[in-house]
């Protein structure tokens, strides 16, 4: 038997606090994938041929930019939120789930920092 009360014995375990933030960025995050999906496979759909001068030209118009920007940020975002909850959830060792999930991130920023950097490349037609 403890002396401790009930709600003594629970402090520090259980959820953490974030759980529902995760949960609903997560989900407003695929609401968003969901519309910028449809918007980029109709505007393949639409193009006339996948040339490369007609993709770049396609690009460089300052709303599929921003757009495909958009696209590429939330995909790698919501990726990076999704890998967080399975290391969470399956790597064991505290210090081995620290260094994976600062990794990953790490990953999901220099990914997110190439394409973004690739577009705005093409947009503002800065040459090789």
């Amino acid at each position: 038997m403890s002396l401790r009360s009930p709600i003594g014995r629970v402090l520090g375990l259980g959820s953490a606090g974030d759980g529902v933030g995760h949960w609903w960025t997560l989900r407003v995050t695929s609401v968003a994938l969901v519309l910028l999906g449809l918007w980029f496979v109709f505007a393949l759909v639409r193009m006339p041929d996948t040339s490369y001068e007609t993709v770049t030209a396609w690009i460089a118009m300052p709303v599929n930019a921003v757009l495909l920007s958009l696209l590429i940020g939330t995909m790698l975002y919501h990726s990076m939120l999704g890998v967080q909850e399975v290391i969470e959830d399956y790597v064991a060792g505290h210090g081995a789930k620290i260094a994976t999930k600062i990794l990953l991130q790490f990953i999901h920023f220099l990914l997110g920092a190439l394409g973004i950097f690739s577009v705005l490349r093409i947009a503002f037609g800065s040459a090789a």
